[in-house]
């Protein structure tokens, strides 16, 4: 259960204001590091700052959610929504200057494939690889000696909740007590398309998977003109509980600027929240 896991205990944070100062501190830590060695300085221009480093790592979370949506044979998307998870908690703590991203993506997705029981051999899984045998061991060697490293960084909280299995219990729920909604199914595409979209963003560091999935259905009930309001207040009975019906709401507005964030609009950081 989520309530009692190691993600909403350790990977859960309060604010996206917690995660900058996460990736500040790991890229200061880097900083320090690479000047103890006496070849650069503390501001040399070469070494990266916190937000170009986050612009590397959506790059190779997007690659990562590619590779994974080609993968033969193909994998179910909670492995997908696990790799992405290890890979955003990994970079919460370290620096991709010290950590090439593209073989901890790799990482990422093999130990998911594991984790999550999803049987595919070692051949199987750099076979997916557009490269040279040659190449595609050399890729399984570095894989296999990160593994121990990743599950490390990871403090060995390896089980990962995603947000697709209460997506499925909400539509259930709409199907048997909203009859309101005719076909609750026509909602699934534009909410399949939101959920591949916050993986980008860092709604799974701070939201719980109902949260995510219930924003989903939402954001579809919303693009297809469909008031959702009774199904909130009727029943998920929040008619009478205000507070958590404004925090609901509220978390609509934090989702629509995460998306806005993911799009590439760097000047938008988390202080400017209040804009939203």
């Amino acid at each position: 259960m989520y309530h009692s896991s190691t993600q909403r205990k350790h990977w859960t944070f309060c604010s996206g204001q917690e995660l900058e100062r996460c990736r500040e501190e790991a890229n200061r830590n880097f900083h320090s590091k690479a000047a103890a060695t006496g070849k650069v300085q503390q501001n040399d221009l070469r070494l990266l700052k916190p937000h170009e480093e986050l612009a590397i790592c959506k790059h190779y979370e997007k690659r990562l959610l590619d590779f994974c949506s080609v993968f033969k044979p193909a994998m179910p998307r909670s492995v997908v929504g696990t790799a992405s998870m290890y890979f955003k908690r990994f970079y919460l703590n370290n620096s991709v200057m010290e950590y090439h991203p593209r073989i901890i993506m790799l990482t990422c997705a093999f130990l998911a494939c594991k984790v999550d029981e999803f049987n595919v051999s070692s051949a199987q899984f750099v076979g997916n690889l557009r490269e040279s045998p040659a190449g595609q061991e050399k890729a399984l060697e570095q894989i296999l000696e990160y593994e121990l490293l990743l599950i490390q960084q990871l403090n060995f909280h390896l089980i990962v909740h995603n947000p697709y299995r209460p997506f499925e219990g909400f539509l259930i729920d709409l199907k048997t007590r909203y009859p309101v909604l005719e076909n609750p199914e026509v909602l699934r595409k534009t909410a399949d398309d939101f959920l591949s979209r916050v993986a980008l963003t860092d709604a799974y560091l701070l939201f719980s998977p109902s949260q995510i999935a219930l924003a989903a259905i939402l954001s579809s009930g919303s693009r297809a003109g469909i008031n959702m309001e009774s199904y909130l207040s009727e029943s998920l009975q929040l008619k009478e509980d205000r507070t958590t019906l404004a925090k609901l709401l509220d978390g609509m507005k934090f989702f629509r600027f995460l998306l806005l964030r993911c799009k590439g609009n760097a000047g938008i950081t988390y202080s400017s929240l209040a804009l939203f």
